[in-house]
């Protein structure tokens, strides 16, 4: 054996003047490695290799019957999965990125309660008919090829024959001239990938855009309406009770953001009513209106009691003093409900000044306590 062929760790000889590249029986110079085919060098770098072929089986003849048949099969399979994909795209991003004229409507029944559902089904069907695609793939196009191989550690000789065997593998395969099999997997590959990073998409949207734990479809001009959409006039509530009302919008009574009590207070509560700093003029005469969203947990909070001027949470039990401002005086409740400022349009039915001017519902981080 030559002191300059292959052994564990070495060069081959590369590094060494001389004709010498490593074989472990015979010596090859690169001259001579270079004029080989890639099929010559596969066979080559098999036999050094101590490669033992058991068996072989070339797989279908190329245009026969079989294999066209075969290459339908995997297409349209491998299709199929991309078009799952797709629309699994479709359903997720029903908000209006590529379509800006639909969007999901959560109601308690109809298409929007399939959304999680059609999610699950269509990323399911994708993912299952890609694996299927593959086993038919290898099953019925590719060549099978039984051996048994001894590890051996590189040189030039086993670098240069081991990149024929790789480049032998894409060939065997016949992605090259079987375009259909290329374009379906290409339609896979694009729509698995992105339905596999889609759900990332809300890891890189700013949550806070747009302030939406701190706003509500409440704005200036917004008329208060009951749930049935009819709008409320001063005077069409007696004193002393309570109505829960909506911001006039599409949706607006869906919007459990929104929802806020109406409340026309007794002369006596009028008497001693003490709004707090900042809210002195967001009553109207004898009308307030509060958040119906409790501030310890977002319970609804609905149950008043007009003697005692409180509104109850059934959840934990805090009391919320509508007459200083709806500020909690007992329970685990630590800030006020917050109050919507009220006014009359030119019709004389109430609407909403602005929007609450901080944010519903229980408190969170990066605000404070009020």
């Amino acid at each position: 054996m030559s002191t300059r062929e292959a052994r564990p760790g070495s060069t081959g000889g590369e590094d060494t003047p001389g004709p010498l590249y490593g074989g472990p029986d015979d010596d090859y110079t690169p001259e001579q490695l270079a004029a080989m085919s890639r099929i010559e060098l596969d066979r080559l770098g098999a036999r050094y290799d101590g490669v033992e072929i058991l068996h072989v089986d070339p797989g279908p003849e190329p245009g026969s019957v079989m294999e066209k048949r075969a290459i339908r099969q995997v297409g349209l399979i491998w299709s199929l999965a991309g078009l799952f994909a797709f629309l699994f795209i479709v359903v997720y991003v029903g908000s209006g990125w590529f379509l800006p004229d639909w969007q999901w409507s959560i109601t308690e029944g109809g298409w929007s309660a399939l959304f999680t559902p059609l999610l699950g089904l269509f990323m399911g069907l994708s993912l299952t008919l890609v694996g299927v695609g593959l086993v038919l793939f290898t099953k019925k196009l590719l060549p099978h090829e039984t051996a048994v191989q001894d590890k051996h550690d590189g040189s030039h000789f086993d670098r240069v024959t081991a990149g024929a065997t790789l480049v032998g593998g894409y060939h065997n395969s016949g992605l090259g001239r079987r375009k259909l099999i290329t374009r379906s997997l290409a339609l896979m590959g694009g729509g698995v990938g992105l339905m596999l990073i889609m759900p990332l998409g809300g890891l890189l949207k700013n949550p806070n855009k747009g302030d939406p734990l701190g706003t509500t479809a409440w704005a200036d001009g917004v008329r208060l309406v009951r749930n049935d959409g009819t709008p409320i006039r001063p005077g069409d509530q007696e004193p002393g009770s309570l109505e829960t009302v909506f911001p006039a919008v599409p949706g607006g009574n869906r919007q459990a953001d929104a929802a806020t009590m109406l409340i026309r207070l007794r002369p006596a509560q009028l008497a001693t009513l003490q709004p707090r700093e900042g809210h002195g003029d967001f009553a109207y005469g004898e009308y307030v209106a509060y958040s119906k969203i409790c501030t310890h947990a977002g319970c609804p909070v609905s149950l008043y009691e007009q003697e005692t001027s409180r509104i109850l949470c059934p959840c934990h039990q805090s009391q919320f003093d509508v007459t200083q401002g709806a500020k909690p005086v007992f329970g685990p409740a630590a800030r006020a409900l917050p109050q919507l400022p009220l006014g009359v349009d030119d019709e004389g039915f109430f609407i909403a000044r602005s929007d609450y001017i901080e944010a519903v519902g229980p408190t969170y981080w990066n605000r404070e306590r009020i």
